[in-house]
């Protein structure tokens, strides 16, 4: 087996607020609420004032936003620390399908405020009827599935792996944890997963031998485009894959894949997050799941804001609904 060698980068994946810097975000959040625009994190007009607002944020925070854009190191992930939450005023955590957080409330105005500064948050029209903060909930009906509401070890995989526009970067804010604190996410970069494989199966993952279906937050998809599962460069590739959406098209991509998820789940890490706690990651990079947890849908379950982040918006201009941040999952038809 021929081992490759990792593009050298820096590792600065983390940054905890001081109390001082917390209050400041909170007051910037606080602020926005109160804007004569403010009736919805996705009217155009609040997204507007949300990006003026995100250049006030803690100027170590906005450093470290800035790194992680510019490089996202080997783990491709940054985690930002002691952020807003207060749980002595959230509401009890939602548990129906498609649960989002429209309303303008401080811990959504933070997940936009630090989101808008890293790119353009936006979101897709057939996933959560295109609201750009989404809550990861557990709900009764989708306890076993593999999809934001469930509540089983969800697998490694892209967000959106089948999509051609999927977020360059992931957002997750966590307002509660789970009742035991276990409930870990999962992150393995493909940075770190590449040494592990041999030529052979680098050169098949590179070939568009692949097909990934769309996952059940979708209501819409094609899942019949083959693609590779690395693009890009060859010393340091992107990664597009779904271990429980996506198959090989012939025996030998077959096993290519599994060497792959195999060498991922190796250089694997968990992160158990906590109130106040939001991870950045690296779509392009990263491959994230979730550890089994117990809800008990009481009102005081895990609850987590999620927001999709992209660098360039120009690719995706086709497939936006008019000038908005929200995605039809076709080319949209040009205005006369």
């Amino acid at each position: 087996m021929v081992r490759h060698r990792t593009p050298e980068v820096i590792d600065r994946s983390s940054v905890t607020l001081t109390d001082q810097e917390r209050a400041e975000v909170h007051a910037v959040a606080a602020e926005l609420r109160r804007h004569p625009a403010a009736g919805q994190v996705d009217d155009p007009r609040w997204l507007a004032q949300a990006r003026l607002h995100s250049c006030r944020l803690p100027v170590r925070l906005l450093e470290a936003l800035r790194d992680f854009r510019s490089e996202p190191g080997p783990g491709g992930t940054l985690l930002v620390g002691n952020l807003p939450i207060d749980a002595e005023t959230l509401p009890d955590t939602p548990s129906v399908p498609d649960s989002v957080e429209r309303g303008v409330t401080v811990p959504a105005a933070t997940a936009m405020l630090l989101g808008q500064q890293l790119g353009d948050v936006f979101a897709f029209r057939d996933e959560k009827r295109g609201a750009l903060v989404h809550n990861v909930v557990p709900v009764p009906a989708l306890a076993a599935s593999q999809s934001n509401g469930g509540s089983v070890r969800l697998d490694l995989h892209n967000e959106n792996a089948f999509h051609p526009h999927r977020p360059d970067l992931i957002g997750l804010l966590c307002l509660r944890s789970d009742h035991e604190g276990t409930a870990g996410t999962l992150f393995s970069s493909i940075r770190r997963a590449r040494v592990l494989l041999d030529d052979t199966d680098l050169a098949i993952l590179r070939q568009p031998r692949f097909v990934t279906e769309a996952p059940p937050s979708f209501h819409a998809g094609d899942a019949t485009t083959t693609h590779r599962v690395l693009n890009g460069s060859f010393d340091d590739p992107d990664i597009q894959v779904d271990f429980n959406a996506t198959r090989a098209v012939d025996d030998e991509a077959g096993t290519a894949l599994r060497r792959l998820g195999d060498a991922l789940a190796e250089v694997a890490s968990e992160l158990v997050l906590r109130p106040g706690d939001m991870a950045f990651l690296d779509n392009r990079l990263v491959v994230h799941g979730r550890t089994r947890f117990t809800p008990r849908y009481d009102g005081n379950d895990r609850w987590l804001h999620r927001v999709y982040v992209q660098l360039n918006g120009r690719p995706s201009l086709s497939h936006r609904i008019g000038p908005g941040p929200v995605l039809a999952q076709g080319p949209c038809r040009p205005r006369p």
